[in-house]
């Protein structure tokens, strides 16, 4: 005989036992977790706490049915609660919300993260509404305590940043104007001076490198991933390598990418990947050898980016020590300076923008070090016309063809450095102040054409020096150059920010501060700054 179907309202009375049986043991259940867990009505009504909830606020079921619950949550976070919790009800959707709960034993109030989600019969009526709320102080306390190191992690390597440069800027700095010097040095002084040059870039270098490698470390790396052109890159970084690899006979091998080729990458960082697999290439190579670059399409949404070498290559227990900091794999008493950090950085950064990186040696033939990078549409133009920016204009007197430069820099070697270079241009007349707010008061009565300018000074700093400057109308078209041992890529950005004309860092490097200087008196001479 054919089954009748089951009529309606018995169905509804066998759904209603069922609920009311997985109720029971829900609630036999609730008691014995350690978190607090409610229930309500379809219309949000409480009708159940379990044990941990009685505990830990002090209220009965009773208590919390009559609006008690009100009394337990801090009142600053009452409203954004209530308003969560009436809008959930309403939608009948799940929520998720953070509030501060009362503790009985020490009236304390302690974070808490509450999730709720409504139960729903087979026609999709709201049955019942479950809610879970668990203690997270202890995270966020641990969470803001990690922020709280992070940022004097990140303090101390700006501060450790400053402290090192500093004296390698005079180091380098006389070291250079030595080399340059007329007469120039007899050649027994001018060996002696590119050992010194050479000894301290390689300084510079290390800390460098040691530095970022920290930050990354510390999740402080900050990167601006952007569709990225591999062709582009290769070429810049190709013209940065050319002369290393001219002077050991090196031939260099690029590929012709007659498609555009572009990566999800941060431009600077992708370029400073490349150039360390470059550079090891040639530097680890035999002279005469060949680098050559290879770009290839994988898996349909990744870039291929190899440079193979001709050199020693690695045996495989080697090659099972890379990208570990500061192991040379063996290079230690080489002829080729290196940190044994560049490696662990372009590994760490590749991984940071979605890449991989890795390697393949065979010793005697040589070795292939590859980067992949997720692949990018190239970026799109929108073909609107963009205004440029109009730079401040500033009339200047034609006091004298002899410029003024004021610089401001409490350090003694600092000032003697750029007080040796500025001598060998006639047509510039050197002024000093050791202190901020002195630099700032002689800018308002000399005018110079052009200030440099420290950031780290005995009383008020470069940025808030600046910003003087900029308020009075007599310095406020003065173009300001910062030079300074904060090298941090946090510092620059905020320096250039904060409206310096160019931001440049210790050691000074003498062809790029005389650029920035010509910049300068080029756009003065022009009757106009550019900040």
């Amino acid at each position: 005989m054919r089954k009748q179907p089951m009529h309606r309202s018995a169905r509804l009375s066998s759904s209603a036992s069922r609920i009311r049986e997985s109720e029971q043991h829900f609630r036999l259940l609730a008691d014995g977790i350690p978190h607090i867990v409610l229930t309500a009505k379809p219309d949000g009504w409480i009708d159940y706490c379990n044990q941990r909830w009685s505990t830990y606020t002090g209220l009965t079921l009773e208590q919390t049915q009559i609006g008690a619950w009100r009394t337990v949550i801090h009142p600053d976070d009452m409203q954004g609660t209530s308003d969560r919790w009436r809008s959930a009800v309403a939608n009948g959707c799940e929520y998720e919300l953070e509030f501060r709960l009362k503790r009985a034993a020490d009236g304390a109030y302690r974070c808490h993260l509450a999730r709720g989600a409504p139960f729903k019969d087979l026609d999709g009526n709201i049955v019942k509404w479950f809610a879970t709320c668990t203690d997270i102080e202890d995270q966020k306390q641990a969470q803001a305590a990690a922020e709280r190191a992070n940022l004097a992690k990140s303090d101390f390597l700006s501060s450790m940043s400053h402290e090192l440069r500093s004296p390698l800027n005079a180091i380098l700095g006389f070291a250079q104007l030595m080399a340059s010097d007329a007469p120039p040095p007899t050649p027994s002084q001018q060996a002696s001076i590119d050992q010194i040059l050479k000894a301290g870039w390689h300084l510079l270098e290390l800390i460098n490198e040691v530095l970022d490698l920290a930050k990354i470390e510390a999740g402080q790396a900050a990167l601006s991933p952007e569709p990225v052109s591999l062709a582009e890159a290769l070429r810049e970084c190709h013209s940065m390598v050319e002369q290393q690899a001219l002077k050991r006979g090196i031939r260099m091998r690029f590929p012709l990418l007659d498609v555009p080729c572009f990566v999800r990458a941060d431009r600077t960082r992708l370029k400073q990947i490349l150039l360390n697999l470059l550079s090891n290439a040639i530097k680890y190579n035999r002279d005469q050898g060949t680098v050559e670059v290879q770009c290839s399409v994988t898996g349909g949404d990744r870039i291929h980016i190899s440079v193979r070498d001709t050199g020693a290559g690695l045996a495989p227990e080697r090659l099972a020590q890379l990208f570990q900091p500061f192991n040379r794999l063996g290079q230690e008493a080489g002829p080729e300076e290196g940190t044994g950090i560049g490696l662990v950085v372009a590994k760490r950064l590749a991984e940071l923008m979605g890449g991989t990186i890795g390697a393949e040696s065979t010793a005697g033939v040589g070795s292939v070090f590859w980067v992949e990078l997720v692949a990018a549409r190239p970026p799109e133009m929108t073909g609107e016309s963009v205004e440029p920016a109009v730079p401040a204009n500033a009339q200047l007197e034609n006091r004298s063809s002899v410029h003024t430069l004021l610089y401001v820099e409490d350090n003694p070697a600092n000032l003697k450095l750029l007080e040796q270079l500025i001598a060998r241009r006639a047509d510039m007349r050197l002024l000093t102040a050791v202190t901020g707010a002195l630099g700032v008061e002689l800018a308002r009565v000399s005018l110079p054409e052009v200030i440099v300018m420290d950031i780290h000074l005995p009383d008020i700093n470069g940025v808030e020096a600046l910003r003087l400057l900029r308020e009075n109308p007599r310095t406020a078209h003065i173009p300001v150059i910062a030079l300074s041992a904060n090298a941090m890529p946090r510092d620059i950005e905020k320096g250039i920010k904060a409206g310096f004309f160019r931001y440049l860092t210790k050691p000074i490097k003498l062809n790029e501060f005389m650029e920035a200087l010509s910049a300068v008196l080029e756009l003065t001479g022009k009757g106009t700054v550019q900040r």
